[in-house]
């Protein structure tokens, strides 16, 4: 089956700075398109969506032409989505405009999850940024904490012509074996059809807990059981989270536990999870 892989990063610090690596050495060297390639091997993607992997915010637009520039030897790299200042509305449209006309950018995100700002979701400037995302033809992945989702439903509802994808899952606190309210928050967001979610990021959340893979397919399958349940096949997508999946398990080790937690799915919605809804979500070719 052709897998297509819906959120990947690369980075290198010896060309961008990013500060949030000093915070997890195991990680921090460069990871590049053939450090993946010889970390995958086999289980090597067909197509992946490169996400924005927060480099010092004032040198995004360095962050996706390095990026583009790696696309054009690595046939894998078939989508971009970048960072984006939304909550200043010049700084926003200007970089929306730009990002619109590179032709491998396909979303925006601009991380929630460490935002200073516990009103970032409803702050004018922010959702008229989010808003200006959708008007571009791009989605916006979301990325914040459990503890914020009740936020980001304000923030959903507020941009219904904006394609939003859930990024890992929403992050439950799965380390912490905390299941309530996520599991509500999740079933709120999911009622808006213009949101997808990516099967990504348990097994970091998971941390130490799970120590081997049926261990961690025992405590992810609450998890999945009602992602499964509240988006259905056709609005789950896979994603590795690489290289931060590292602190948790292999590139591979994930993907095979991904594959076990959905093997009782029919071919058809298996394939949608691993390839045809990233394709569709991010309108790769």
């Amino acid at each position: 089956m052709t897998l297509v892989d819906a959120h990947v990063h690369f980075w290198d610090p010896d060309l961008l700075p990013y500060p949030w690596l000093a915070g997890v050495p195991a990680i921090a060297s460069p990871h590049r398109p053939d450090t993946l390639r010889a970390e995958a091997g086999e289980a090597m993607p067909r197509q992946l969506v490169f996400v924005q992997a927060e480099c010092d915010r004032r040198r995004f637009l360095d962050e996706v032409r390095w990026v583009d520039g790696l696309a054009r030897t690595e046939p894998a790299i078939a989508g971009i989505v970048a960072f984006a200042p939304l909550t200043d509305a010049g700084a926003a449209r200007a970089a929306i405009e730009e990002l619109a006309i590179l032709p491998r950018v396909r979303g925006v995100r601009h991380n929630i999850q460490d935002d200073p700002d516990p009103g970032l979701c409803r702050r004018a400037s922010f959702v008229e940024g989010v808003r200006a995302v959708g008007r571009a033809g791009l989605c916006f992945d979301l990325c914040a904490r459990a503890t914020q989702l009740k936020e980001v439903i304000g923030l959903v509802a507020a941009c219904p012509e904006t394609r939003f994808v859930l990024d890992h899952a929403g992050k439950p606190a799965i380390g912490e074996g905390r299941i309530d309210p996520w599991r509500a928050h999740v079933e709120a967001i999911a009622t808006f059809p213009h949101v997808v979610c990516k099967l990504s990021g348990l097994l970091t959340e998971a941390g130490g807990a799970a120590a081997h893979a049926e261990q961690a397919e025992a405590l992810l399958w609450p998890y999945v059981e009602h992602l499964i349940a509240c988006f259905g096949p056709s609005r789950l997508l896979f994603g590795s989270d690489w290289p931060v999946v590292k602190l948790a398990s292999s590139y591979g080790a994930w993907l095979e536990i991904a594959r076990s937690l959905t093997g009782h799915l029919t071919p058809g919605a298996i394939r949608a999870i691993f390839c045809d809804n990233a394709k569709r979500t991010y309108r790769l070719p």
